[in-house]
């Protein structure tokens, strides 16, 4: 491997450091050498936690065959997609283009100017090596049709990356609309929305529970409260450890992608904590409590900062960490505190997930009685577990979702008048300020140890403005607001166009191939949304016009949305529903 990726903070760069490809980072000299010596680009965008990038390494990327291919036809780049959101999220409109999907690995070929000529997802090595000699063949024999074909691709790509302007909905209407499609979607049985996989989406459910409340409608407020349910008593809970895995693979939440996620447990630890506001179920508040314990135990840097996630898989084997026998059960409880712990968690002989158990409650008629002797119990399984071979841990510190961590401990903090949440919330903030902010007081996206990041995303500043706002709460510091606003100021001078809505990333940062503006709230609330948040939580509390006209201009770009999609913007809804509350 080359030592231009050695020398890299990201442990995904790193990842089968050993494999044959001579990898470039994402950098101007990998794109000068592909000019220079007239090849393509090979792109393959990932990160560290994801099962299937440690497929793709191991099968083709560690390959002498591949690797010979690459070097002799191409010019290889490796990109972290958490480090590098902006490139991730235009290539992953180069796979919709091409398949109509995205997914990672993102695997793309390109032009040296960087526009796309393929994309796909996954590719088994037979597909991927037939690929690339097609690939190469055609760059050296049509390569006109070829760069025709990356113009086209781009020009489609443009189209995609900025919203269509479309006709503003009402608040009413759209909220409306996006409760009606979540009904439609909604399993009754086991909650959650559509089928396998499922993602557990705090903001829709964060949602829900807000207009279920507001407008007196029980049935999104219990879609809401069921899913929550249904996710605790699941195994995509952690119920050894807290915290919660990816998704779920199946439609009961019991077989998760068992990878851990810093932004879905921070989500989900706020979403816990009001939904134990609202309800007073003892249950919300332990998965609430211990997922922040989860938090604070497993991604908590010593210094205040909290790393990026947990891999999937434990000596090459996927969620072995998690899984079980009744047998090592009472290895470590003895016999009789064993049995109590399979039938309490339905370890069987039998097992429920090839050949062994997820640990869950979903059989269990008892689940919301939880005891101190099984609490002692899971607390003894989770030493013995600890003692186990340790998941792989991404220490990158991602500015964003830091803020979603100190945003959820600051709002846990407030709920459960829990000093220890509040007192880590500021920790937090402490070191995003000494460690990802340039001396010129704009956002970095990320640092790991020594290493600083890109430059600040609209997902940055959106994200941390929440979290000073959470603190600006929780706390009264009217340090907190003031920063928030400095913040805003950016996004106002850095972000804009001519158009209303934020772009992903600033004026002044890196040029790519397009520039997109996102309003989709999926895995997490888009940037746009967060802001608009922000802003509107600004004029409330700062009384100024200025952030009261910008919200207002938001708030009609978050409702410039086709009325069958409305669902697909849960979190733009939640902040419709917090502006309807306040007139």
């Amino acid at each position: 491997m080359s030592n231009r990726l050695k020398l890299e903070a990201s442990p995904y760069l790193q990842m089968h450091s050993e494999n044959p490809v001579d990898w470039y980072p994402w950098c101007a000299e990998a794109f000068q050498r592909a000019r220079e010596e007239g090849k393509p680009i090979f792109l393959s965008i990932g990160y560290s936690a994801c099962h299937w990038c440690h497929v793709i390494a191991r099968e083709s990327f560690e390959c002498t065959e591949v690797g010979e291919l690459l070097k002799k036809d191409f010019i290889s780049i490796k990109v972290d997609k958490e480090e590098r959101p902006d490139v991730d999220a235009v290539y992953l409109l180069a796979s919709q283009v091409f398949t109509g999907s995205a997914g990672w690995p993102t695997t793309v070929l390109a032009t040296p100017e960087g526009k796309p000529f393929f994309a796909a997802t996954y590719l088994p090595r037979e597909q991927l090596t037939a690929i690339l000699m097609a690939a190469a063949q055609q760059w050296r024999d049509r390569r006109e049709k070829v760069l025709v074909a990356a113009e086209q691709a781009t020009a489609q790509m443009e189209r995609y990356c900025v919203p269509q302007p479309a006709e503003p909905l009402s608040p009413q209407v759209m909220m409306e609309q996006a409760v009606t499609q979540l009904r439609a979607r909604y399993d009754g049985k086991w909650g959650g929305f559509g089928g396998a996989p499922k993602f557990p989406t705090p903001h829709t459910l964060m949602f829900l529970l807000r207009y279920g409340i507001q407008k007196g409608e029980t049935d999104a407020w219990q879609m809401a409260v069921k899913t929550l349910e249904q996710m605790a008593r699941g195994g995509i809970y952690d119920q050894i450890g807290g915290g919660f895995c990816r998704y779920s693979t199946d439609e009961r939440w019991l077989a998760p992608h068992f990878e851990k996620m810093l932004y879905d447990n921070a989500l989900l630890l706020w979403a816990y904590a009001e939904g134990w506001r609202q309800t007073q179920r003892p249950l919300f508040r332990e998965v609430a409590q211990e997922t922040a314990a989860y938090l604070l135990r497993e991604l908590h840097g010593s210094r205040g900062g909290f790393y990026c996630s947990q891999d999937a898989d434990s000596q090459g084997v996927e969620g072995g960490y998690y899984l079980y026998t009744p047998g090592e059960v009472s290895a470590v409880l003895g016999d009789e505190d064993g049995k109590k712990f399979c039938d309490w968690f339905d370890i069987t002989e039998k097992g429920n997930f090839e050949g062994k158990n997820v640990p869950n409650l979903l059989n269990n008629p008892k689940y919301s009685q939880r005891d101190g002797e099984m609490d002692q119990l899971r607390e003894k399984m989770r030493i013995s577990r600890s003692e186990r071979a340790h998941l792989s841990r991404d220490e990158k510190v991602v500015t964003s979702w830091n803020a979603m961590a100190i945003a959820a401990l600051a709002a846990a903090g407030r709920i459960f008048q829990c000093a220890e949440y509040r007192d880590e919330a500021i920790k937090g903030q402490a070191f995003l300020e000494s460690r990802l902010v340039d001396p010129h007081g704009r956002l970095m996206h990320s640092c790991r140890g020594a290493a600083m990041g890109y430059d600040g995303l609209l997902e940055d500043y959106a994200y941390e403005g929440w979290a000073l706002l959470e603190l600006f709460r929780t706390t009264g510091e009217e340090r907190y607001l003031k920063r928030a606003v400095e913040l805003a100021e950016a996004m106002e001078t850095r972000f804009t166009g001519l158009e209303p809505g934020y772009y992903l990333y600033a004026v002044d940062s890196e040029a790519l191939i397009v520039r997109p503006k996102e309003t989709y709230d999926g895995a997490v609330p888009s940037a746009n949304s967060m802001a608009t948040l922000v802003l509107l939580r600004l004029g409330r509390y700062t009384e100024e016009a200025r952030w009261k006209a910008a919200a207002a201009q938001q708030l009609t770009v978050l409702r410039s949305v086709p009325p069958e999609t409305a669902f697909q913007f849960a979190f733009a809804c939640y902040v419709l529903a917090e502006a309807e509350a306040e007139g």
